[in-house]
């Protein structure tokens, strides 16, 4: 590395299983920041600031606080940490914010942390909190709310873009294909489009199989200047540490509505903006990036992300996503055909309320470290992660890549 260049890195991952685990999310959240930092090959003591998502199922004021409390990191002088809630997003925004900590901060590592236990909840009590974080006023969402707000605006999409229902439920099918190669993901066995169309509706345009897969789990990432990194010593670190990390080469937010106005338009859409400003300061195309780990809470989300992200143009992401259904039909398709979302998605690798974009940042490195074994895309060197919280409310993008020295 040239003398005073100093970077913001990904340097460790960890995460807890997947399923209905009946511990609290504190817990999972400890033992995912735990196998992160052995991942890293630093201590608690090495990180000097730490970046929390909030929990539905255990939710503690001042998340971040009560975790590091927990965990022994505070009291301590020089320590930072930060609750941030941006939804869905929150661990790419919190991506983002770590390596301002590093940058800007004065901070030399910081860990960034997601856990929750939806999956162990009720399934009344669940919907009863889901409801409450984004209910409408005017009453015009039902219960389920958000199942209810993605479909209306699935519908809206049909609409105005030609997107056919067929096409919207092949998503699914494309994710359970994705997941079916992951040992951690919960589909084990991918779908057709006919039993996807054919399970229980729970909202306009959208059936069970086309809602994230709730489940509990915890994932971690840990965030280093690299100058820090070169500090320590090499024993003990983990593949991707021991490559340099993955470099943050730039990211991007933006806001919408906590939920559909009563005329929805493209107004009210912020991935298109995230994705501009993630480009422009990695000052990269899409034509650059090798992976995708595109947000699929619902199959209108990754729709939305295909094109908003480069990878087709607008208003032509149900013919893109058709003809990954078709080019995926063999199960021993090359992972190359489908570069994206390679560990299944929120729809088929797990959902643990806002920790999903923490895998799609744990499957990029696994991507840009080459350890992602038979779901490996070849010469991966550039990654880009999209996270979106609330009912398009919010979406965050960051791009990872390999670093230069």
């Amino acid at each position: 590395m040239p003398r005073g260049v100093r970077t913001a890195r990904v340097v460790g991952c960890g995460m807890t299983s997947l399923g209905k685990l009946g511990r609290p999310a504190s817990e999972l959240m400890q033992e995912a920041l735990e196998r992160a930092l052995a991942a890293s090959g630093m201590k608690l003591r090495d990180i000097d600031g730490l970046v929390a998502v909030p929990s539905l199922s255990d939710p503690h004021f001042m998340e971040a606080h009560y975790l590091a409390t927990r965990v022994g990191l505070l009291p301590s002088r020089g320590v930072k940490v930060k609750t941030i809630d941006t939804g869905g997003a929150g661990p790419v925004s919190g991506l983002l914010l770590a390596a301002r900590m590093v940058l800007h901060e004065r901070c030399n590592a910081v860990a960034v942390v997601a856990g929750d236990a939806v999956a162990s909840m009720g399934t009344e009590e669940f919907l009863r909190r889901a409801d409450r974080g984004c209910r409408d006023p005017s009453g015009s969402l039902p219960s389920p709310c958000i199942p209810n707000g993605y479909g209306r605006i699935t519908e809206w999409v049909m609409k105005k873009y030609g997107l056919t229902r067929e096409q919207v439920a092949m998503v699914s099918v494309l994710m359970s294909r994705q997941a079916t190669r992951h040992p951690l993901a919960l589909t084990r066995k991918a779908h057709t489009l006919e039993e996807v169309l054919n399970s229980k509706a729970i909202a306009p345009s959208t059936t069970l199989l086309e809602c994230a897969r709730r489940s509990d789990g915890g994932a971690a990432i840990i965030v280093a200047n690299s100058g820090f990194l070169e500090s320590l010593p090499s024993m003990g670190r983990g593949p991707l540490a021991k490559q340099g990390g993955l470099v943050v080469l730039g990211g991007g937010e933006a806001s919408g509505p906590l939920y559909p106005p009563p005329v929805i338009d493209e107004t009210m859409f912020s991935c298109e903006e995230a994705a501009k400003q993630a480009y422009a300061e990695s000052q990269l195309l899409p034509e650059d990036i090798d992976w995708f780990g595109l947000y699929d809470c619902y199959p209108i989300s990754f729709i939305r992300a295909v094109a908003a992200c480069g990878l087709c143009p607008k208003g032509q992401a149900g013919r893109w996503v058709e003809d990954m259904y078709e080019r995926t039909q063999s199960l021993d398709y090359s992972p190359d055909v489908f570069p994206v979302n390679t560990h299944g998605g929120l729809l088929s690798f797990g959902a643990p309320w806002e920790v999903p974009a923490m895998y799609n940042i744990i499957e990029a490195c696994a991507q840009l470290s080459g350890s992602a074994d038979g779901r490996q895309i070849e010469n991966a060197r550039r990654a880009l992660v999209y996270g979106n919280g609330g009912i398009f409310s919010h979406s965050a993008v960051a791009i990872l890549g390999k670093p230069v020295e």
